[in-house]
């Protein structure tokens, strides 16, 4: 994809690597390599997710930094890797099915709107808002038990400022009790309001992520041409490009985090507390919405909103750098990058 910045006495023109497509990957290799790229980032920004789990749950407003210290404090520095090994476990399967159906969808809408006469900036926006929808619904499937199972794992602890006692040993007793408690439901625990969090989520950073790289190559363009008068073909280097993919990533994950925030806590109140006031039946949205309005408010809906912002800020970074990293390590000819 070629991006043109207009000037008044130039036609000069910038070309950054092209676009890397389905049909471009050698599979096997995107799919192992993936896992443990993936793996790796999963592991430095769990401890984030944790904070951000414990405050949406809390009965009490409490800052990230404030969490995190009472966690390491209480229960020491492996509580913040509470969960991780059920997690992981999840992560790579729910990784694989998103990459596929990501990459199958964009390709396939891309083609479809440019052969409707749509203009490319935009079909590259639908594409990408397609792609990221039907990702997230398909990853869903897999990740939703484990995120239930992780979750009340995260939350449980030994010290009373935790809101939850200890009452799991580790992700396989925890799969165990939740079946013999709720039935296998129970491990789909928020799965409709899971969807409405992420498919729209993961829509809107798509889309906003290809919108945030235009800008952001337009205005670095109009800088790196006005340094270069002699050639009328410009190049950026790898490091320019993997900046631009990370400041535009990070744009439209921190987008995304203020919009879906309330759908999240929601979400992950409904995964994690039980039932017990209402026998067996697990709170419904409607309960889960008046409990938090009773405890802080409408701003009770947005606890977390700091490490989750940072999380999604930090993990879209990661995350599509090692994304398109991935995809040129994985690309069956090389040379048609160049």
């Amino acid at each position: 994809m070629n991006i043109r910045v207009a000037e008044e006495e130039s036609a000069q023109e910038i070309h950054i690597p092209a676009e890397i497509d389905w049909e471009m990957l050698d599979k096997s290799k995107f799919f192992f390599l993936g896992a443990a790229l993936f793996s790796g980032v999963s592991a430095t920004l769990y401890p984030v997710v944790l904070i951000k789990t414990r405050q949406q749950v809390a009965q009490a407003q409490l800052s990230g930094i404030r969490t995190a210290f009472s966690t390491v404090k209480h229960e020491g520095l492996r509580a913040l890797y509470r969960g991780f090994g059920t997690s992981l476990m999840g992560t790579i399967p729910a990784r694989a099915l998103y990459m596929a159906a990501l990459e199958v969808t964009k390709s396939n809408v891309g083609s479809a709107t440019i052969n409707f006469g749509v203009p490319e900036p935009t079909a590259a926006a639908i594409a990408n808002a397609a792609a990221g929808l039907t990702a997230a619904m398909a990853a869903q499937l897999v990740w939703t038990p484990v995120d239930v199972v992780s979750q009340r794992l995260m939350v449980q602890g030994t010290h009373p400022s935790c809101s939850s006692p200890r009452r799991y040993a580790n992700g396989i007793d925890a799969f165990r009790k939740i079946v013999r408690t709720d039935g296998p439901k129970g491990l789909y625990r928020g799965f409709g309001i899971s969807i409405l969090t992420y498919a729209p989520s993961n829509a809107v950073w798509w889309a906003s992520y290809s919108v945030a790289q235009r800008l952001v190559w337009g205005g670095i363009g109009c800088y790196i041409l006005k340094k270069n008068d002699g050639s009328n073909e410009i190049r950026p280097d790898t490091k320019t490009v993997m900046v631009v993919q990370g400041v535009s990533a990070a744009m439209a994950g921190g987008v995304s985090a203020l919009i879906t925030m309330p759908l999240d806590t929601i979400k992950t109140r409904l995964q994690v507390l039980d039932g017990e006031e209402n026998g067996r039946r697990g709170p419904t949205v409607g309960q889960t919405v008046r409990n938090l309005i009773k405890e802080g408010g409408w701003l009770a809906c947005y606890r977390g909103l700091g490490p989750r912002w940072a999380s999604m800020s930090m993990s879209a970074t990661t995350m599509i750098t090692t994304y398109e990293f991935l995809k040129r390590l994985s690309a069956k000819n090389q040379q048609s990058l160049l």
